[in-house]
């Protein structure tokens, strides 16, 4: 049968019943950041769920599964790396996205560590560009379905997912 221009093409990708949107623990301090962050989240499809400090954030996580934190490194009763370390011991799968207004040595340390227990870090400096969150969000659901990463803005972009992909 000829196909028309007005026929869909056929396409390996999940049908949107197969598709989920990623569950996501915003954790900030920072009421404002939480609603920019949570905003940008949902409007993009996925569940989010907010804590404010070190200690909700780590209750949260040992009640539920998430596919990705959005994480800052000071927080009013801690550090995000005690976060990253409950996260560590508790074997988490997920990615983080650390989002935070320390300086870039601190922001590489946390990158550091994470990669040192199996966590795979991104890193965004605030103020926070949302272009720069919506696409790493965009490319966390791509590989979280099996996708490529193919959206990048300054280098968001993972390149271990990428090269992975290619392989």
């Amino acid at each position: 049968m000829p196909r028309t221009s007005l026929s869909p093409l056929p396409s390996r990708l999940p049908e949107a019943a197969e598709r989920r949107p990623l569950q996501l623990l915003v954790v900030d301090d920072d009421a404002t950041q939480r609603s920019l962050i949570t905003v940008a989240a949902k409007q993009a499809g996925h569940e989010v769920t907010i804590a404010s400090s070190v200690a909700e954030a780590v209750e949260k996580l040992r009640a539920a599964r998430f596919d990705c934190v959005t994480l800052d490194l000071v927080l009013e009763d801690g550090d995000g790396i005690d976060v990253l370390r409950e996260m560590a011991e508790a074997k988490f799968a997920g990615a983080v996205i650390v989002i935070s207004g320390m300086d870039g040595k601190r922001r590489s340390a946390a990158r550091g560590f994470a990669r040192s227990v199996g966590i795979e870090l991104q890193s965004l400096p605030k103020p926070l560009d949302l272009a720069a969150l919506r696409i790493s969000l965009a490319n966390l659901g791509k590989t979280a379905m099996g996708l490529p990463s193919i959206h990048t803005w300054g280098g968001v972009a993972s390149d271990a997912i990428v090269a992975r992909h290619r392989a």
